[in-house]
Formats: C-alpha cells, sequence, structure tokens
C-alpha cells in the first residue's frame, strides 16, 4: 500500500545506552510526491485508491468506492484523501506498517510489537484476520437482516392480529350490548308485569274489602233491627205476647262467621321474589347463550392432545394411539422404567404436548364414569407418592368422586351444581391471560374457571381416571379427536 521509502523516511533510529533501538516518532501528514495509496479490495494488480474509510479503515479506487456512494448505511461514513489515511496504518510507537494482527489482544501490530511487547501472543497476517473478519461480518450482517426480517414479519403479524382483534371487540362490543339490552327489556317488561300484578292486586283486595263491608253493614243494619224488636217486646206488659213473640225474635239472623275472614294489609307478600327469579332464569338463558357462543369459539384453539406413556403411572392402561386411558384391572402394577416423570403411586398421565403460550382447547369424553379428575399442569409438579390436586401445588383441575356432583379442585373445593352431569368436558387453557375454563362440551355450557393465575413454566394437560368401583368406574378416559367437535361450529367467525 506504502513504498518502504516512505517507511524509512517516517522514522529516524538512535541508539539507547542499552543498545537497544529508541524510535524517534515523525507524524507523517502525507506521501511523498509520485507515491501512491493502492486498494484494499482489489486483487492481483491493485488500483490506485481515490478515497479512504477512516470508518471502514480501508483505501477505494473508483470502482470499489461505489457502495460507500450509493448504500444509505455506508454514506453516512467519513472519508478522506488516501494521503493522509495512511498515516493511520502505521503502528504510533514504531512508525512501521500494522502488517499483523495480535489474536490475545484483539490489536493491529507492527513487527516490532510483534517482537516486543506481544511477543509469545499469538500474530496473524492482518490480510488474513481481515479476511477472517469479513467473513464474520457477512455472517453478522446476514443474521441481522434476518432479525429484521423476522422483526417485520412480527411487525406486520401484530398489527394484523390487532385489526382482528379491533374487528372482534366491535363484535363483542355490539353482542354484549344486545345482550344487555335484551336484560334491560327483561327488567322493564318484568317491572310493568310487577306493577300491573301489584296494582290488579290492590284492585281485587279493594272489591273483596267493599263486598265485605257490605255485607257487613247488612248484617249490622238487620242485627239492629232485631235488637229494637227485642228492646219492644221487652216493654210488653202482656205475657201472652212476650211468650208468642220472643221464640221467633229469638233466632239470631242468618250471619258469617266472621272470625274466620281474614284480610290482609299487605297483598305483594312473594311478588318482588318471584320477579327476581323470573329475572335470574332470563338471565341465565343469556348465560346459557353467551356460554354456547364462547364454547364454540374455543373450538378455534382446539390442539390435539395424546397421553405421553412416560409420565403414566405403571397402575395405567394406555391406547396405542394415546387416546384412551384407564386402570389396569390386574392387580398389580407393571413393571415401568423408574423415570422422574412418571407418577408412581396416583393414577395419572399427562399429555406429550407441553404449552408455553397462546390459548389451547381439547375435549374429553368421561361419559358415565363416577370418578375422574381432568385439567392441566404444570412441569414441576410432585409425581411421587401422594398429590395434592390443587393451585398451589401446580394443578388446575375439576373432578367428581362417587357419581356425585363435579367439583372445582381448589382449598377447599367448590362443589359446582349443574344441570346436567357432563359426557364430554372441554378444558381450554388462556397461558398469557392466566386463566384454566371448563366447559360442558355438548351442551355448550361453562363450568368452571380459573381465573388470576401465573403460568411460569410449561403446562400440560393432566388425566386421572381413578381406581374402578367394583363393576363402576371401568370405563376409560377419551380424548376427543379435534376434528368431531370442530365440525359441530362451523358458523363461527375466527377472532384470531
Amino acid at each position: 500500500m506504502f513504498s518502504t521509502d516512505l517507511i524509512q523516511s517516517n522514522r529516524s533510529l538512535s541508539l539507547s545506552p542499552t543498545g537497544e533501538e529508541d524510535v524517534e516518532i515523525t507524524e507523517p501528514n502525507q506521501l511523498s510526491e509520485g507515491e501512491e495509496v493502492l486498494c484494499d479490495v482489489c486483487h492481483g494488480d491493485k488500483s490506485s485508491s481515490v478515497r479512504s474509510c477512516l470508518v471502514c479503515q480501508a483505501s477505494y479506487c473508483e470502482a470499489h468506492l461505489t457502495p460507500h456512494q450509493r448504500d444509505p448505511v455506508l454514506q453516512r461514513h467519513r472519508l478522506t484523501d488516501p494521503a493522509t489515511f495512511t498515516t493511520s496504518h502505521l503502528c504510533r510507537n514504531h512508525n512501521r506498517p500494522l502488517s499483523m494482527f495480535c489474536k490475545l489482544d484483539q490489536t493491529p501490530v507492527c513487527a516490532k510489537c510483534a517482537e516486543r511487547d506481544h511477543k509469545n501472543h499469538k500474530i496473524v497476517p492482518m490480510e488474513k484476520e481481515s479476511r477472517r473478519v469479513r467473513t464474520n461480518l457477512r455472517d453478522t450482517k446476514s443474521s441481522i437482516q434476518q432479525m429484521v426480517q423476522d422483526r417485520l414479519r412480527k411487525m406486520e403479524e401484530i398489527k394484523k392480529l390487532m385489526d382482528q382483534s379491533k374487528k372482534v371487540t366491535e363484535r363483542e362490543i355490539q353482542s354484549s350490548s344486545q345482550v344487555c339490552t335484551s336484560l334491560i327489556a327483561a327488567i322493564q317488561r318484568q317491572q310493568a308485569e310487577l306493577v300491573q300484578e301489584l296494582e290488579e292486586r290492590q284492585q281485587e283486595a279493594e272489591r273483596r274489602a267493599e263486598e265485605l263491608l257490605d255485607e257487613l253493614e247488612k248484617e249490622v243494619n238487620e242485627l239492629q233491627l232485631r235488637s229494637s224488636e227485642l228492646q219492644l217486646l221487652e216493654l210488653t206488659p202482656s205475657p201472652l205476647h212476650l211468650l208468642q213473640s220472643f221464640p221467633s225474635l229469638s233466632r239470631l239472623p242468618s250471619t258469617r262467621e266472621w272470625s274466620k275472614v281474614a284480610v290482609h294489609s299487605d297483598n305483594c307478600m312473594g311478588a318482588a321474589r318471584r320477579v327476581v327469579w323470573k329475572l335470574v332464569g332470563v338471565c341465565q338463558e343469556a348465560a346459557n347463550k353467551v356460554s354456547a357462543e364462547e364454547a364454540a369459539k374455543m373450538n378455534l384453539y382446539a390442539v390435539d392432545v395424546t397421553l405421553d406413556p412416560e409420565t403414566a403411572s405403571g397402575w395405567l392402561v394406555l391406547s396405542p394411539d394415546g387416546k384412551k386411558v384407564n386402570v389396569s384391572t390386574q392387580k398389580k402394577r407393571a413393571r415401568q422404567p423408574d423415570d422422574p416423570q412418571r407418577f408412581d403411586s396416583c393414577v395419572c398421565v399427562l399429555g406429550k404436548q407441553s404449552f408455553t403460550s397462546g390459548r389451547r382447547y381439547w375435549v374429553v369424553q368421561v361419559g358415565d364414569k363416577t370418578d375422574w379428575d381432568l385439567g392441566v399442569a404444570r412441569e414441576s409438579i410432585n409425581r411421587k407418592g401422594a398429590i395434592t390436586v390443587r393451585p398451589d401445588s401446580g394443578y388446575w383441575a375439576v373432578c367428581r368422586r362417587k357419581g356425585g356432583p363435579l367439583s372445582a379442585c381448589t382449598s377447599p373445593s367448590i362443589t359446582l351444581h349443574l344441570q346436567e352431569t357432563p359426557q364430554k368436558v372441554g378444558v381450554f387453557l388462556d397461558y398469557e391471560e392466566g386463566s384454566v375454563s371448563f366447559y360442558d362440551a355438548e351442551a355448550k355450557t361453562h363450568i368452571y374457571t380459573y381465573s388470576g393465575c401465573s403460568f411460569t413454566e410449561p403446562m400440560y394437560p393432566y388425566f386421572n381416571p381413578c381406581v374402578p368401583d367394583g363393576q363402576k368406574n371401568v370405563a376409560p378416559l377419551v380424548i376427543c379427536p379435534t376434528e368431531q367437535w370442530n365440525e359441530q361450529d362451523t358458523t363461527i367467525e375466527s377472532d384470531v
């Protein structure tokens, strides 16, 4: 790149008292007349450079300078005259070309540096190290470009999802408004009916009271007339008249037994309660409708779940396709490798699939089984010995025991009073939302939801078919193929 004469002209040597060379550095500002700086990029016969880049630390001929003139990034690099640039290629200590590179200290060195300060260090030619770095540079650039593309795609994905989310939100607002409007109309209708009923009751009470008052007034008049007749008879001096008249007057007029007639001031007792129960029914119908729509949408997040034999207790029998599990009818446990992932005492098994993000939904047929557990479990659960199925132990599940109602496996457990016992249970996991919901997959009704959870590790589907009770509870738990329940709701619009 520059001649030996240039190097020699830029240094003057003197001997120190120790006999070693002292280097007196003269800072060269430009090349001698007639000397030229060659292009660092050219191979073979190198062309003369026209500009040098202070950022790239290289000189370029007219042809190889083109990228710096066209590339927006390279255009920001500072270019200088090659004659002044060559000084940066000289060692500041020895005024010699920086022709080598120290791998240990990661710095350019001259021959003197290599012999002295960097002795025993790994030294390689500058050109060789430059080729290696250029290769790494291209790889890094390619990686960065790939990262840029990945992020641009992610940006588009997020924008698309936000557009879809906006549409879904608008639909939900409209749907919710319709539900609320219907409920408000139902409340107003029930209020009007209640007012009408109470007014009619009051009118009926007033009519009945008028009838009773009229009847009482009539009886009072009759009794007063009889009292007057008796008073006159009492004044008669004739014994014969007294004896002849008293028998007929002594018979009291026919009257009602008023002590048995009840009149109440509160004619509205129970009316408000009945209206409330009617409204509860209306709200329940609305809730069932919303639950049905919600359950139908769960199918959009369907995932194909299979059982993991590596986690299955030795008491369990799994079908070859990994879709069915029940407790073995054999009285001794099958021999299984002592795997830390395996349940050893409890008759449990996990799904093969783990979930660390997103929404997932699967359906399990429980049929008429009297005992079972279903839900999700975190990866770090205890699988040895007795286990406690509840959230603080890493399980979010519902269960059934002895043919009774379903329960949420909380502490304490919550009994779930459902209109019907589900034959198929849908499990919905929303990882980011921190919720696990259960649905009657056939009736499209909500069963229970764990909310406000914090999931920080992989989550797995959890199954426990429970031990048989004589001839009861011998049927398996069956994971339903997704196509069986996806086909049921083809009219639901996607909200993802």
